[in-house]
């Protein structure tokens, strides 16, 4: 087995227990970036988290270079989707860029999915989304259609009660954003009857709006998972075979 093998892809102890104390590390750097926020916080206690915000930059630093030299391909490590984000994640902190630049550091949250047991639910979530596109496709047009109209209906309604609110076209997408997602920020809203109808018709199709995503990325999971296990069962099917003849 290899050190690349080892540290990148969890295949020994050492990787299990180097990607352990890495993702501490992160989960700690995160509590500290909100620790900073603190207004109240004295001397001592400031400086303490800026000292220790300056040794985790250098154990990833140290992290990255190790990974960095591990790596059978550098290059195609150095422009990986992790290996950019630990570059976002430390540069920043040598430029002198400081809390600025804290929340770039918080990036780092990704590295949790490169847990093993995490990387397979990812992957099924992926599956579950490119075998749903077709649908989820023609769901996010009928949903810009739906949003365009509901904002020239609602301007329609509105526009001569309430010219300050409703002011154009746009003015009306922002109410139909806010009212097919059931948010309901309640900035703007309908006065009149006719407008109030329309509000409530525009409402009750986004109940129906929101639960569809969600339907669709539960039927194709099922799915995958369904296909997953077919195909388990069918390699152990295949390993009995082998090991009776």
């Amino acid at each position: 087995m290899s050190f690349w093998e080892s540290i990148e892809r969890n295949r020994d102890q050492l990787g299990e227990k180097l990607d352990i104390i890495i993702i501490g590390l992160i989960i700690y750097s995160a509590v500290t970036i909100a620790l900073e926020t603190i207004s109240g916080l004295s001397p001592g206690a400031r400086s303490f988290l800026d000292y220790s915000r300056l040794a985790v930059t250098g154990i990833f630093t140290v992290e990255y270079v190790v990974r960095v030299i591990a790596s059978k391909d550098r290059l195609k490590f150095v422009f990986s989707i992790y290996g950019l984000i630990d570059v976002i994640a430390i540069v920043p902190v040598y430029l002198g860029l400081g809390h600025e630049a804290q929340v770039l550091r918080a990036f780092r949250i990704l590295h949790l999915f490169r847990m093993t047991r995490y990387e397979t639910a990812v992957q099924r979530v992926g599956k579950a989304m490119r075998q749903s596109r077709g649908e989820a496709t023609i769901f996010v047009v009928f949903t810009f259609v739906l949003l365009y109209l509901s904002a020239v209906g609602i301007y329609h309604f509105e526009h001569q009660a309430q010219p300050e609110n409703f002011n154009s076209v746009l003015d009306g997408m922002w109410w139909a954003v806010a009212t097919i997602t059931t948010v309901g920020y309640g900035d703007i809203y309908p006065v009149t009857p006719g407008g109030r109808l329309f509000a409530g018709l525009i409402v009750l199709i986004g109940l129906g709006i929101v639960a569809v995503p969600s339907g669709l990325l539960a039927a194709a999971m099922t799915s995958v998972r369904r296909a997953e296990e077919m195909e388990a069962n069918r390699r152990d099917a295949n390993k009995t075979g082998e090991s009776s003849s």
